[in-house]
This record gives C-alpha cells, sequence and structure tokens, in this order.
C-alpha cells in the first residue's frame, strides 16, 4: 500500500505524488502518469500494483498547478473538468512535474514511465524531452498521434485497442509506420481496457499488455 508525498519540480513548483515502495530492494523506478481524472483511487492501485511488481512506483499528481488533491470518479463530468485542467496546465510545466518523479524514482535505480489515456501521450513525450529515463510505454495515448514526429530517446512500447471509439487505428498505424523501432501493439478491445473499474475493461487485452509492459521493463530497468 502506498501512501502520499511531495516532490519538488526544477521550477520550484511543490506538487503531490503517490509513492508505493516494494516488499524487497526495488528492481528500479516506474513513473505511473494519471487519465485525466487525477491520482484517483485506480491509479493508486496500478501504481501499487508495480510496487508489488518489484519497483518504486510514483504518480505524480500533475493536476496540482491547476488544482490540488484532484480525485475524479469516472464519468461525463469529470472527464470535462479534467480536460479543462489538462487545457489550463501547460504540457512544459507538465513535464517539469514528470521529471520530478523521475528524480525521485533514481533512488530506486533505473527508471521507466508508463502512462493512460492522457497519461499515454504524456509518457510519449517523456521518452522524448525527459533525461535520465531508460524505458517508456503509453496506453491508448490518443495524443500521440499528432505528435508521431517526436524521436524517443529512451526504448519504448505502445498498447491500442482495435475497438477504441476516440483514437482510429489508422491513425496508429502511422505512428508504427514512422517509428519502427517502437513495438505497437493492438488488442480486441476499446479505449481504457486496463482500467478494472468501468465497462471498457477488458481482462484478457489488460493481462497481456501488462505481462509485456514487465518483460520490457524487466529487459529495460532490471
Amino acid at each position: 500500500m502506498g501512501h502520499w508525498i511531495k516532490l519538488k519540480a526544477s521550477d520550484g513548483f511543490e506538487l503531490g505524488a503517490w509513492r508505493a515502495e516494494p516488499k524487497g530492494a526495488p528492481r528500479g523506478g516506474v513513473v505511473v502518469v494519471q487519465e485525466i481524472f487525477g491520482v484517483n483511487a485506480h491509479i493508486r492501485a496500478v501504481a501499487d500494483g508495480y510496487a508489488a511488481d518489484g519497483y518504486l512506483a510514483i504518480a505524480p499528481a500533475i493536476f496540482d498547478r491547476g488544482e490540488r488533491d484532484v480525485d475524479l470518479a469516472y464519468g461525463p463530468e469529470s472527464f470535462t473538468r479534467g480536460l479543462a485542467l489538462v487545457k489550463e496546465i501547460p504540457r512544459e510545466a507538465t513535464m517539469l512535474d514528470i521529471g520530478a518523479a523521475v528524480e525521485a524514482a533514481k533512488s530506486a535505480g533505473k527508471v521507466g514511465v508508463v502512462g493512460y489515456c492522457l497519461g499515454g501521450t504524456l509518457a510519449w513525450v517523456a521518452a522524448a524531452q525527459l533525461q535520465d529515463l531508460s524505458a517508456a510505454v503509453g496506453y491508448y495515448g490518443g495524443g500521440i498521434i499528432g505528435l508521431k514526429d517526436l524521436t524517443p530517446r529512451a526504448p519504448t512500447m505502445l498498447h491500442f485497442g482495435e475497438k477504441d471509439e476516440h483514437i482510429p487505428v489508422a491513425g496508429v498505424r502511422e505512428v508504427a509506420a514512422a517509428h519502427p523501432e517502437v513495438p505497437v501493439y493492438f488488442y480486441p478491445a476499446g479505449h481504457a481496457f486496463n482500467r478494472d473499474v468501468g465497462a471498457g475493461y477488458h481482462a484478457s487485452s489488460a493481462a497481456l499488455a501488462k505481462s509485456r509492459t514487465l518483460e520490457f521493463f524487466a529487459k529495460h530497468l532490471g
């Protein structure tokens, strides 16, 4: 079970983060980047899961620059509120906050980042822009299509659902074609197939994506 901590970004901004530690010596660090709903119970559980897998996991509260302690349930009103925060907070500032989490996770060794939806896109950006990352994994990050010209500096893996109503498969294939070095996996599922609360959950796809992610992290982090 994790707990809340404070991080300080390089510009001096202080933000919250959920920190979950493994029982034994960590294999490395994993920064978990939230969906549009904040560091809510689901994202905290995801971080706890990576800790159970042997990694020091840190989930930075990247909405703190707009509104502190955002913890949203799933639904259209929450989505609208989260989207407003995404638009309010400059991506450059968000990268500083993710960078602060990377810095904190370095105490465990090599660091990877994994993100979901909004976080999937941000994991892609982090792989291209942040130093000290040894791996990046993005789940159903629709914004990656418009950012396909970025070049990841760290080994990167992407997961998408074939039936995603928000992300066109053709666009994802363009990303894959532009980056043949990046493994891009498709699953017989829709959006948010890893989120085990809600109609989008697809257990077999989530399990397969997680096994691939863990194998990827084992190779690049330890």
